[in-house]
């Protein structure tokens, strides 16, 4: 059974590595050494990484003579973000009547910061 694409995106996207890569290519193509400077590992497990992400459909191979630069491919993220916002809805109406419900109770109910000081009568 084939993975699905968004299960490939959230995938790829879970590594902090793989992050600053996409973050890198949001500012234009690199080739893979100019993307592997900042990491402290291996051309072959910064070219492990590419893998994934290529396999994720996140990052292309462009060709250009010798010089075979990376490019963000942003599709798949915006797919992610579709699927999240079915969530950021239901969390924010969940957010809107939690508000709605401590507005009602402070409306009702004198706030005392200290339970144990006493309301004194004016």
């Amino acid at each position: 059974m084939p993975i699905d694409t968004l299960s490939k995106t959230f995938a790829a996207l879970a590594d902090p590595t793989r992050r600053a890569i996409l973050a890198r290519l949001a500012s234009g193509e690199a080739s893979v050494s100019e993307l592997a400077e900042p990491f402290d590992m291996t051309m072959p497990a910064v070219s492990k990484h590419l893998k994934v992400l290529e396999n994720a459909g996140l990052v292309a191979r462009g060709k250009n003579a010798q010089w075979r630069p990376r490019k963000l491919n942003a599709g798949p993220m915006k797919d992610a973000d579709d699927w999240l916002e079915n969530y950021r809805q239901h969390w924010e109406e969940r957010l809107d009547r939690l508000d709605a419900y401590l507005t009602d109770i402070q409306q009702h109910e004198p706030f005392n910061p200290d339970p144990n000081q006493q309301d004194i009568p004016s």
